[in-house]
């Protein structure tokens, strides 16, 4: 029978998992704030790094999904922490906590004008209820924000509570790996302009720099197993040859034949 004459399914009759559901909006959440973490400081996806700690008060509903927030984020791990009281400080955030004079202008009248000197002075405390000196606060007189101290550390604050902190620090090694992926990349358009089959196998050459071809060498596995090819020559390119750039500042030029 042919699809365009089925009924329309019930949605209702589908099997549900609200938990599941939930689960993966946030890591989606997680995904989402990491990569842009990675676009604001330039890191492009293809090089790894070294961890992303999550910080959220569900923690433990993301463990069955760390493999796929560490393949999505190309991180070589995810730390999921569970948000205490004293995570915020840990991770070098900061509270802030504003005065709503409209609110609390009735109740206190030219008061509210000490209480908002007092808040900015950082004369406050949230536990176990906000007040501000001797002043408790009520809900709707005051907001309570989260704040990255140090505006150069790589740290986003999650929509659904919570925060990601990702280790932008770079090791050789890490920048080795980021530039073997480049040229797995630049092998792969090599291919298609030359009109291969996806499943051809091929003999590889490879010029580069001294640091390109260390690279490549250390990663001949990844490259072969990625590109398909049977034979790998990886060689210094001659000083002035131009080629295709890959990690920072590299670049190589890629010989492709069907082997």
């Amino acid at each position: 029978r042919s699809v365009h004459l089925t009924d329309w399914p019930d949605a209702e009759a589908f099997p549900s998992d609200p938990t599941l559901v939930a689960a993966m909006d946030r890591v989606r959440e997680i995904a989402s704030s990491g990569l842009a973490l990675r676009k604001a400081r330039g890191l492009r996806v293809r090089l790894p790094l070294a961890r992303l700690t999550v910080v959220v008060p569900d923690a433990r509903n993301i463990q069955h999904y760390l493999d796929i927030l560490a393949d999505e984020l190309n991180v070589k791990l995810v730390q999921p922490e569970s948000f205490t009281p004293d995570s915020l400080v840990a991770h070098g955030l900061e509270q802030r906590l504003s005065v709503n004079a409209r609110a609390l202008g009735p109740r206190l009248g030219k008061g509210v004008q000490d209480v908002i000197r007092e808040a900015k002075a950082g004369n406050w405390v949230a536990e176990p209820s906000v007040r501000v000196g001797d002043v408790e606060l009520a809900e709707g007189e005051y907001t309570i924000d989260v704040e990255v101290a140090d505006p150069d550390s790589a740290i986003a604050l999650l929509p659904g509570g919570g925060f990601v902190v990702l280790d932008t620090h770079l090791t050789p090694e890490l920048e080795a790996e980021g530039l073997a992926r480049d040229v797995v990349r630049a092998v792969q358009q090599a291919r298609k302009d030359a009109g291969l089959a996806v499943g051809d196998r091929i003999s590889l050459t490879i010029a580069g720099d001294p640091v390109a071809v260390a690279a490549v060498e250390a990663h001949r596995g990844l490259i072969e197993a990625e590109t398909l090819a049977i034979a790998l020559v990886a060689r210094e390119a001659e000083i002035g040859t131009d080629g295709t750039a890959v990690g920072s500042g590299s670049s190589v030029t890629i010989e492709v034949e069907r082997a």
